[in-house]
């Protein structure tokens, strides 16, 4: 009888241990998987960037002739690519059930704010290039927002 008592109570034990230090790898993998919110800012940050990428690059066409402008063109374009490695690293983090690195959120928010901050300082008197400005701006704008949502949503 003491045996089988002594038995239940290490199972009881074991299995109560078990559910206690399961519970903060639960509410990582929830975080990590993220609700439907948290997955809309994600897709949105990721295609925001590849579209504001691809708005660049025909404005770094339409500018191409002015070096300077080029140049500064090519400045956002580096720093968008950037912010996509900065955000390859938070996914794989995720893929493989890891914590998001912080400093890679980091690269990410310094990325666009240092795109953000070039792009605007950009002026053209070119129509067809003062309005990729303006679409490649908006695009980046957008994109900023979605991260600032993956930040508020994926928790």
């Amino acid at each position: 009888m003491v045996r089988v008592f002594a038995l239940a109570f290490a199972f009881a034990s074991l299995f109560l241990g078990t559910q206690i230090n399961a519970a903060p790898t639960h509410e990582i993998v929830a975080r990590q998987i993220g609700n439907l919110q948290c997955n809309i800012d994600r897709l949105s940050i990721v295609a925001g960037l590849a579209a504001t990428k691809n708005t660049l690059k025909n404005l770094q066409k339409d500018v191409a002739s002015d070096n300077s402008t080029a140049a500064s063109v090519q400045s956002v374009l580096d720093n968008i690519s950037g912010a996509q490695g900065a955000i390859g690293v938070i996914g794989k983090a995720l893929i493989t059930g890891q914590k998001a690195p912080a400093d890679a959120r980091d690269q990410v928010q310094g990325n666009l704010t240092a795109a953000h901050d070039a792009l605007t300082a950009i002026n053209s008197t070119d129509t067809k290039a003062a309005a990729n400005l303006k679409k490649g701006l908006t695009q980046l704008e957008k994109s900023q927002s979605a991260g600032e949502g993956v930040v508020k949503n994926c928790k």
